[in-house]
């Protein structure tokens, strides 16, 4: 069973689907959206409801609220206890942030691509580029058997 970290945006109409199907397929899941803690997930209108308006002056700022230090804590730590990330798109700046720390960490990284995007080179850093979730369940599996070969120990020789 992997532990998987699903990244995102709030605004992706793929992220449940993608969410439930791992979980149906017997992997634990971290849904940024439903974080363990039951309290929400972080959006940026917890900290300022005209975030949006911000100067770069009040995005440091707010970047140092108790608020954004709590969602950023539960999301990082979420990326420590994950050995695999799937990266489903469209999504934005975080996400792409978190896979990016994924594949430059060794873990599993995979890019979910549902509908036709601009193609991305920096894509090749990941493990697999897939519009088909059916084949992302697939190598998660195959992983998995891999690596429980590679510790099991062979006892017909």
């Amino acid at each position: 069973m992997a532990r998987i970290y699903v990244a995102s945006s709030w605004r992706n109409p793929w992220q449940p689907e993608v969410v439930e199907r791992l979980r149906t397929a017997g992997h634990e899941v971290y849904d940024f959206r439903n974080p363990p803690h039951g309290k929400g997930g972080f959006r940026w209108d917890l900290v300022d409801p005209e975030w949006q308006d911000w100067t770069t002056e009040q995005y440091c700022k707010g970047l140092q609220s108790p608020v954004s230090e709590e969602g950023f804590k539960t999301d990082r730590d979420a990326m420590e206890w994950a050995d695999t990330c799937i990266l489903v798109l469209p999504c934005g700046r975080s996400a792409h942030t978190e896979a990016g720390w994924f594949a430059g960490s060794g873990r599993k990284t995979i890019a979910y691509i549902p509908q036709q995007q601009e193609p991305e080179l920096m894509y090749r850093l990941f493990d697999l580029v897939s519009g088909s979730l059916d084949e992302v369940l697939d190598f998660i599996r195959q992983q998995e058997s891999d690596a429980n070969k590679a510790i099991s120990p062979d006892y017909t020789k």
